[in-house]
């Protein structure tokens, strides 16, 4: 894929956003930061103090044991949750005319589920693997490659 003047990159993962603007060409690509924003994630024993709860049958002495509450994910959905809306906010104020987006999958998925029209709308590319701790030259040589 070219990258053109202007293109804006989101690479998030769950906790981790990055926002490039390529300020090159597409010959020499040039991403700048524009946004930069991380979620600190607590130990599971700070997000939770109560064992899963218990379910009793009304017939019989037969009970069983609710699954534990993922916390972590949880906070991860959210953070994937909030990435969209800060594209939205983005797209509907005029700030961005094309849109690359880097995520694994996982959470790549959690994005679309909160993909504003207008988002959907400018996403040129999406490419599903994680590259938050990639340096921006390693962002652009995988946009090209895509």
């Amino acid at each position: 894929m070219i990258l053109q003047h202007k293109t804006e990159i989101c690479v998030a993962d769950g906790r981790k956003l990055l926002l490039l603007v390529n300020e090159g060409d597409t010959k020499f690509p040039d991403l700048q930061v524009i946004r930069e924003e991380q979620q600190e994630l607590l130990p599971d024993r700070e997000l939770s103090t109560d064992r899963p709860g218990r379910s009793f049958q009304s017939v019989g002495a037969r009970r069983h044991g609710y699954e534990e509450t993922d916390f972590k994910q949880l906070a991860e959905d959210r953070f994937a949750a909030d990435v969209a809306d800060i594209l939205k906010k983005r797209a509907l104020a005029g700030k961005t005319d094309r849109l690359v987006v880097i995520a694994p999958p996982a959470t790549l998925g959690e994005m679309r589920k909160h993909y504003h029209k207008e988002v959907a709308g400018r996403i040129v590319a999406e490419i599903a693997k994680e590259a938050t701790n990639l340096p921006p030259d390693a962002i652009a040589a995988m946009v090209e490659a895509a």
